[in-house]
């Protein structure tokens, strides 16, 4: 069984930073093999990829969060992370740790980053 437990959120006012960490867990759990990813879900919207990086460390982002966000990982401590810059009111969402591998997909439970002044 995969865990995944994010950490990190708050409240935080616009143009201000926040570092996001997902710590992942699991006997069987090969986390140097997954795909880690960050999503977010605004109240009332569906949820939504903001930035994965694979095995291999490739990144991909969001249109709306390039150049703000960086997506990293830390295989020796089974840790993701998520620095986020230059935040904005419609970064204001519930925050999603993912692991994809063989197939399978497994989430967190999230964390809530409020943006607001």
């Amino acid at each position: 069984q995969v865990q995944l437990v994010e950490s990190g959120g708050g409240l935080v006012q616009p143009g201000g930073s926040l570092r996001l960490s997902c710590a992942a867990s699991g006997t069987s759990f090969i986390f140097r093999a997954a795909t880690m990813g960050w999503y977010r879900q605004a109240p009332g919207k569906q949820r939504d990829l903001v930035a994965t990086i694979t095995s291999g460390d490739s990144t991909n982002y969001a249109d709306s969060v390039k150049g703000r966000f960086t997506i990293s990982r830390d295989n020796a401590k089974k840790m993701l992370y998520l620095q986020m810059n230059s935040l904005k009111p419609e970064d204001t969402a519930v925050y999603y740790c993912n692991a994809a591998i063989q197939l399978s997909n497994y989430w967190g439970r999230g964390t809530e980053v409020t943006v607001s002044s």
